[in-house]
């Protein structure tokens, strides 16, 4: 009687016990990875799992080093409804700079509720910031959840000096935020599908520094077991403001401001680094601004040396594309007609010492600052070499005018063109020569209303044209704007959806755009861009890149 008793409350355990694991693992918020489980939250018309680490957390004895994949099981089930925090960063918008947390290696995840289907394909988001500032949640992902077709995936990664100081030597090599980003990727692949996504239909997309991110994984030949295809929006490797050559002074020079003294080497530079406060050494970025957030990156990529430890690229871009050692996927690189504008608008800025905008102060200042804004300082070797660039660009795009308010377009044009558009034929003319898979090119034409131009010059008087965002920001809404799409842009921003959701599970790697088929550069003589406007799109080709 006893045995019997026994087993019938072991039965009725059993039962519930069984029973209870059912429902969790028919709980839509509850899924398993090789971490355990997690708890996701329900907010009405999709899913979220956010703040998943996926990375040791980059402090102590990891901060400046590679990052350690997150080994540890869950203790319990893992809360994973906490929005993602910003790495620690010197922001350049809002009144507070100093932003974020040194802890931040995580991926969030956001699932369309669908009664039809189980699984969807995948965009993998890479945030822009210079390579200093920004993080997952700034860029709203509303638009896409909206149209219920793809799931969303954002990746934190480190930014400015914890991102990116280095010697360039083996002992603090940098390009660890990149590193960040690669670590994530694979998890991505490797656990996508636990969540609903077609580990074999992922898109990786990034704008401005996410978008050279993009085009610098996709530099790695493994980037095709990761990804089907990736979209460099305004921004790709070849830019000039992405690599820094003068990184090792500025790496010593961090050193310095925060109290390490005259370390005899790297080694002993990195190990009083990582014993100072994360937030002096983030605080640390205004000592490298001449004014405004002047030059935007002060750290960012860099090339490493051979026998750096886990190295991320250890040649120019130029030369990895040209040895045809990448990744044969499918590729997207655009701009905006008028990029530049990010750049250019904050000279519209007044100065409040002064009382006058800082393009008039860039009469007297154009040799000293033009280096920092247009990013030709570090190549150059003497003062002269960069006078000359300097004046060389002033009589190219102003002639004998003076810096003003009435010539600031052509300011802006100079920015553009120097700044983003000139590195895209470079890009498309190396890949299609050195490549196999598809490259295609957009350029998007249509100014929004409020971008990111007006908050730079804290004015509204002034058209900018169709500035750096103006596309992307119709897929990924930006906070800061505050910004309310037009009819023309709802339109647009529901064709952009659809062409991410239809690149992610084209098998031929073909990218459109409402009724426009995207042409491929690859083994065509003439540029060929898809022009995006108000009024639709258009095939264009060019002999000479317009």
């Amino acid at each position: 009687m006893y045995t019997f008793k026994w087993l019938m409350c072991f039965s009725l355990f059993w039962i519930t016990l069984t029973g209870t694991e059912a429902e969790l693992s028919s709980d839509p918020l509850i899924v398993e990875i090789p971490n355990g489980k997690l708890r996701g939250k329900d907010i009405g018309h999709y899913f979220s799992y956010e703040s998943i680490p996926y990375a040791e957390p980059p402090i102590g004895e990891h901060r400046f080093e590679a990052p350690q994949p997150y080994s540890h099981r869950f203790e319990g089930i893992f809360n994973a409804t906490k929005p993602p925090v910003a790495c620690l960063q010197w922001n350049q918008f809002g009144a507070k700079k100093l932003q974020g947390e040194e802890d931040c290696l995580t991926i969030s995840i956001y699932k369309p509720k669908s009664k039809t289907r189980s699984s969807f394909p995948v965009v993998v988001l890479l945030h822009g910031g210079c390579f200093m500032f920004g993080g997952a949640a700034l860029n709203g992902h509303k638009f896409i959840m909206q149209e219920g077709n793809l799931i969303l995936v954002k990746i934190s990664y480190r930014v400015g000096p914890l991102g990116f100081a280095s010697t360039g030597d083996k002992d603090l090599p940098g390009n660890y935020g990149l590193k960040d980003q690669r670590l994530a990727l694979q998890w991505i692949k490797q656990n996508i599908a636990n969540f609903g996504g077609m580990s074999d239909n992922i898109v990786v997309l990034g704008h401005s520094a996410g978008g050279a991110s993009a085009h610098l994984q996709l530099l790695h030949e493994d980037f095709s077991q990761l990804a089907r295809a990736a979209i460099s929006v305004s921004g790709n490797a070849l830019d000039p403001w992405i690599f820094n050559q003068g990184h090792r002074g500025r790496a010593f020079e961090l050193g310095r401001i925060v109290g390490c003294e005259q370390p005899k080497d790297s080694a002993e530079l990195k190990n009083c680094l990582k014993s100072k406060p994360a937030s002096e050494i983030v605080s640390a970025v205004q000592s490298f601004l001449i004014f405004s957030y002047v030059p935007f990156s002060p750290f960012g990529p860099v090339v490493e040396p051979e026998d750096a430890p886990d190295a991320f690229l250890t040649q120019d871009p130029v030369e990895v594309i040209k040895s045809g050692k990448f990744a044969q996927v499918p590729w997207a690189v655009t701009y905006t007609t008028e990029d530049g504008g990010y750049n250019a608008a904050l000279l519209l800025e007044k100065n409040k010492t002064t009382g006058e905008t800082w393009i008039e102060t860039l009469n007297d200042r154009w040799f000293d600052w033009a280096p920092y804004l247009l990013f030709h300082r570090d190549p150059k070797k003497t003062i002269e070499d960069m006078d000359e660039i300097s004046r060389n660009l002033r009589q190219q795009y102003l002639g004998d005018r003076r810096f003003s308010v009435e010539s600031y377009w052509d300011v802006q044009r100079m920015f553009t063109d120097i700044l983003f558009k000139n590195s895209v034929p470079s890009a498309i003319d190396l890949h299609r020569k050195h490549g196999k898979s598809p490259v295609y090119s957009f350029v998007y034409d249509n100014p929004a209303v409020t971008g990111v131009a007006q908050v730079l010059a804290k004015r509204s008087d002034v058209f900018f044209g169709t500035v750096h965002g103006d596309d992307f920001f119709l897929i990924f809404e930006f906070a800061p704007l505050g910004r309310r799409i037009r009819p023309d842009e709802k339109v647009i921003s529901r064709k952009l959806i659809k062409m991410l959701e239809d690149f992610a599970l084209s098998d031929k790697g073909a990218l459109t755009f409402g009724d426009c088929v995207f042409q491929n550069n690859v083994n065509s003589k003439e540029y060929q861009v898809l022009r995006i406007t108000e009024n639709g799109c258009k095939n264009e080709q060019f002999d000479q890149f317009p």
